[in-house]
């Protein structure tokens, strides 16, 4: 199910496509193997799963696979009668499998769409971590320590075919004192559905308006017919993939930095909407991320692209866990939200996190996460 949207408002950052009503979450945080209570209407959510034996299936991103993939395996050696079955499948379908039941939790890096609700109105969107995407390069003469700067605009202007030289003036402009080589640039996208897609594009369309009047932003989008342009099915795919491929720029999620920079490849620092070059690091995601936690409205449908943080790195996002608010089974119900509750709590520690370079949720939105887990039923 691939999430399309038009255009973007002009702004400095994605106005949230939900309304902002409040909701005060009343539910407390507690170790796993407690039974947490909640006030009012939201539930309970259960600090273990049911006893008999279970598997819970996870389809979708791929950004999310590698940090999925430690939980199921610590949550199992924990709790051993809860198994997992995952698949890296890509946002849109890890969306479209918990809406037709085929998947228990769809990963997604992008929210739901109205689209989706309209069509499925009992789906959530439930907050797990905080992720950020990368823009990484193939530029064989530059050392790893060198960080070529880009924006929005020149990085839409690469993906139209408007900019073909890595030496371009307009890339120059940005890069003052590094010599830029003269090979062509080759640009590669998701081509699959792809919550990557939504952010890259979500970023451009934020920075330049010929992309938001004329492409937009979405899990998948019309793709303009640059020279040299290819398809790459997931991170592992894209990372591969610009490898081989002396020029490349690609957008890949941050789980699979190193992953990127053992092959090689370079590391962008992406212009925010403050005019600052900012690399995907602890600090400057949580300063991108604090801007947005007071806005974060109940249903957790935010975009956090190109926030107003000076210090913030401009594509960070929280990953999503689509699951449907009514169950199959009461026992399906509290397997469900007892590991959600867990993912949230002890899930986003630093053993966990740090291997992919993601950053815990903040407090406020753990409190609005638990109560979407405790209305699960």
């Amino acid at each position: 199910m691939a999430i399309r949207f038009r255009t973007l408002a002009a702004a400095s950052f994605i106005v949230p496509l939900a309304l902002m009503a409040g909701c005060s979450a009343n539910q407390v945080p507690g170790p796993a193997g407690t039974a947490l209570a909640s006030g009012g209407r939201h539930g309970t959510i259960p600090g273990s799963p049911a006893p008999a034996a279970v598997s819970l299936t996870e389809t979708g991103s791929t950004l999310l696979y590698p940090l999925f993939g430690a939980w199921a395996s610590a949550y199992h050696q924990q709790f051993s009668s809860v198994s997992f079955t995952t698949a890296p499948t890509g946002s849109g379908t890890g969306i479209a499998d918990a809406s037709s039941g085929h998947a228990d939790i769809g990963a997604s890096d992008a929210f739901l769409s109205s689209g989706n609700l309209v069509q499925n109105p009992s789906l959530l969107n439930i907050p797990l971590a905080i992720a950020a995407q990368q823009i990484n390069y193939n530029l064989p003469h530059l050392a790893q320590g060198v960080h070529v700067k880009l924006n929005g605009a020149v990085l839409a202007a690469m993906y139209e075919g408007k900019i073909t030289s890595w030496n371009d003036p307009a890339v120059a402009r940005l890069n003052h004192g590094i010599t830029l080589p003269a090979i062509r640039v080759v640009p590669l996208h998701r081509a699959e559905s792809s919550g990557d897609t939504f952010l890259f594009t979500s970023y451009l369309s934020t920075d330049d308006a010929h992309w938001n009047s004329a492409i937009g932003y979405g899990t998948t989008v019309a793709w303009p017919h640059a020279a040299g342009a290819r398809g790459e099915e997931g991170n592992d795919g894209m990372t591969t993939g610009c490898a081989a491929i002396p020029g490349c720029v690609a957008y890949i999620g941050i789980s699979y930095l190193s992953q990127a920079l053992k092959a090689g490849l370079g590391e962008a620092a992406l212009q925010n909407a403050a005019g600052y070059f900012t690399l995907p690091t602890g600090p400057s995601l949580r300063a991108a991320v604090a801007t947005f936690v007071p806005a974060t409205p109940a249903n957790e449908t935010i975009s956090m692209v190109n926030g107003p943080a000076p210090t913030g790195y401009p594509i960070v996002n929280y990953e999503y866990a689509i699951v449907t608010s009514k169950q199959r089974s009461a026992a399906k119900a509290r397997d469900i939200k007892a590991f959600l509750h867990w993912a949230i709590t002890t899930g986003n520690a630093a053993r966990f996190l740090n291997r992919v370079r993601f950053e815990p949720l903040p407090q406020p939105v753990v409190e609005l996460a638990d109560a979407q887990i405790a209305s699960i039923r």
